[in-house]
């Protein structure tokens, strides 16, 4: 026979054999400031450069087609679900200050390609820019390791939410420092100086890290096993109730995102609005400003009082709004109308990606969720390589079309989430079953 006791209540976010103290070496507060600012710093560089990236393309006479754009707009997220697991294994092994310089050289290399290629108008040395920034860019998974070896579990969210906040402000204050880097040029037309700066940024990155960076990883701390691609961690992902349609609700949201800020400058660049590249650089200033009000301020308010799914509902529902919104505004070249669509698409946004990140993390198994949700951010990956292949082939046809198309997408994975994800439940560790003897019950 057989009797079930229940266990104690033990929080799933903690393990009871954790330490008390990082690894690697005892929690640092400079640490965990450099760390930021090689991020946010080499972040700048990649907000100032990605709003002139299409138009530049389209400046060297690509096909009208779109497709060549559509993959220099890819091509960067691609290398980044290819390497970054690659990067991250490597800091397993060497350490993480040598992958983060590594990184960060490579940064300041291919930024001052990106400078020579828009001089002399080359698509395939932009196509090697942005290949290159992707490898170089794809450190990222190291940079959130050297945090988990200086920071508690009980500190560990505040530590990764530095990474999040470098992003924000990196997408925000990039492109408003591209616009000045383009008040050094005489030419009115595609400028380098954009791209030197992005690479003059990172270099002052590289330095802070070379300079003040020591390594974290202890020698052997590692445990047996360790794999680049864990083929187990997909099979737990869509082995878990709801999360595979909580996976394919975050991969359209993500395409459809990426339909957006990937054909957002060509539209700005187009016969309907006319904008400058200065001009180009300061609305996505506005996007990332946006972006940054939204999450920092509406979702932390919002999420405690209503959860996650209504969040997820409402994120969809604003999001379709928003596109309808930008159709409306392409056709008849309004800017205020541009503004509010480009607000209430990002504010969508917003209110998805976290919500869902979090419905993924509360309904996996606690011992499976670092898998789980690895597998989460590379389908994320994936999309922003898909969406631009999608968004601005279609973008070319027709400005309204990508918009159209983001509708679509996201009108199907609503569904999806109403239907098959909605109704998920957290995870609970079953009952622990203990075998009791035949001959203690004689």
């Amino acid at each position: 026979m057989s009797s079930q006791t229940r266990p104690s209540e033990i929080n799933p976010y903690e393990s009871p054999r954790a330490p008390e103290v990082p690894a690697g070496r005892p929690p640092s507060r400079g640490s965990l400031l450099v760390i930021f600012l090689t991020v946010f710093i080499d972040l700048l560089g990649f907000g100032m450069v990605l709003p002139l990236l299409p138009i530049y393309a389209k400046s060297f006479g690509v096909k009208e087609a779109g497709w060549e754009i559509g993959l220099l707009m890819s091509s960067f997220s691609a290398m980044t679900f290819i390497f970054a697991p690659l990067w991250g294994r490597a800091s397993d092994r060497v350490g993480r200050r040598p992958v983060l310089i590594v990184g960060l050289i490579g940064s300041v290399g291919f930024y001052l390609l990106f400078g020579v290629a828009t001089v002399f108008q080359s698509m395939t040395l932009l196509f090697v820019a942005r290949i290159g920034a992707g490898i170089a860019g794809a450190t990222i998974p190291a940079a959130q390791a050297y945090i988990a070896d200086v920071t508690t579990l009980q500190n560990r969210a505040k530590g990764m939410a530095l990474i999040g906040a470098a992003f924000g402000l990196g997408f925000t204050f990039g492109p408003l420092l591209g616009a000045a880097a383009l008040l050094f040029s005489a030419d009115v037309g595609v400028s380098p100086w954009p791209g030197y700066a992005a690479a003059v940024l990172s270099g002052v990155a590289l330095v802070l890290a070379i300079a003040l960076l020591p390594e974290s990883l202890r020698p052997g701390s590692l445990p047996a096993g360790h794999r680049i691609i864990d083929g187990r961690a997909w099979h737990d992902a869509f082995d878990t109730p709801s999360v595979p349609a909580l996976l394919a609700t975050a991969f359209a949201s993500v395409v459809s995102f990426a339909a957006f800020e990937t054909t957002l400058s060509l539209l700005l660049n187009s016969d309907a609005f006319g904008f400058s590249f200065a001009k180009v650089l300061l609305y996505y200033a506005f996007i990332g400003f946006t972006l940054t009000l939204a999450q920092g301020f509406l979702v932390r308010r919002l999420a405690p009082k209503v959860g996650e799914v209504v969040m997820t509902l409402a994120g969809g529902i604003t999001t379709m709004v928003g596109f309808a919104l930008l159709i409306a505004a392409s056709q008849v070249g309004e800017l205020w109308l541009l503004m509010i669509a480009s607000a209430i698409e990002v504010t969508g946004f917003a209110l998805m990606t976290p919500s869902l990140q979090s419905l993924i993390s509360r309904r996996s198994d606690p011992a499976r969720q670092g898998g789980i949700l690895g597998v989460s951010q590379s389908t994320s990956s994936l999309a922003r390589v898909v969406g631009p292949l999608i968004a601005v082939p279609l973008f070319f046809q027709s400005p309204p079309l990508p918009y159209w198309a983001a509708i679509g997408i996201m009108a199907v994975s609503t569904t999806i989430f109403v239907l098959f994800a909605r109704r998920g439940r957290d995870y609970v560790a079953g009952p622990i079953e203990l075998s009791v003897p035949a001959e203690a019950m004689e």
